[in-house]
């Protein structure tokens, strides 16, 4: 589910980026294993799961855009172009995860090599892979971030449709104009007995 107000988004993004940082952690960890590409295939099996992960919490994977109603995906999707991410929304396949790691290429490149250069390899090899992980992570998290606050202040703007932050104040002013009204109707019936002489 999309966050509804802008404090829920956050704590989402907090939420988010914790996973990223614990991926991250992973990823330099698998710069120790000796063979060549088992760490970039290790960062692929990671951003596969990640990746997805970031969609979700934030209400925005492919299968709960589909829930949504036609008005509102395509205004989501509106959002996701015009920011230009290609994960938002779809399905996280790993010609996709391969993709977005062309985008920081030249660091993954560069964390192969070095791995093999004794001692300081390794320990740049680990840098570099965390610097990696935790830059794609945190762009998707930026992404899906904007997306949802954009969608939050349309909602907002729009005439007629109740923001969702005043949604829940809406609800419990309801109620007390309900309580109200039937407390007026009792007394409603002299009001009108004494306009009438």
């Amino acid at each position: 589910m999309i966050p509804a107000t802008l404090e829920q988004l956050e704590q989402v993004r907090k939420e988010c980026r914790t996973m990223v940082r614990k991926r991250a952690t992973a990823s330099a960890g698998t710069t120790l294993v000796p063979l060549p590409g088992t760490d970039v295939l290790a960062d692929v099996g990671m951003l596969m799961q990640l990746l997805p992960a970031i969609n979700n919490k934030f209400g925005l994977s492919q299968k709960q855009l589909d829930g949504m109603d036609p008005e509102t995906k395509s205004m989501i999707y509106g959002f996701v172009m015009s920011i230009g991410s290609k994960v938002i929304g779809r399905m996280v396949t790993k010609e996709l995860v391969v993709q977005v790691l062309k985008r920081v290429g030249v660091r993954v490149a560069t964390k192969s090599v070095a791995k093999f250069v004794p001692f300081a390899g390794q320990g740049l090899a680990a840098a570099l892979s965390f610097t990696a992980m935790r830059y794609v992570g945190n762009k998707h998290v930026d992404d899906c971030y904007e997306v949802v606050k954009r969608m939050i202040e349309q909602r907002e703007l729009i005439p007629g449709e109740p923001a969702p932050s005043a949604l829940e104040e809406a609800n419990s002013d309801d109620v007390k104009v309900e309580a109200k009204s039937i407390s007026s109707n009792d007394t409603d019936e002299p009001a009108k007995e004494s306009k009438d002489q």
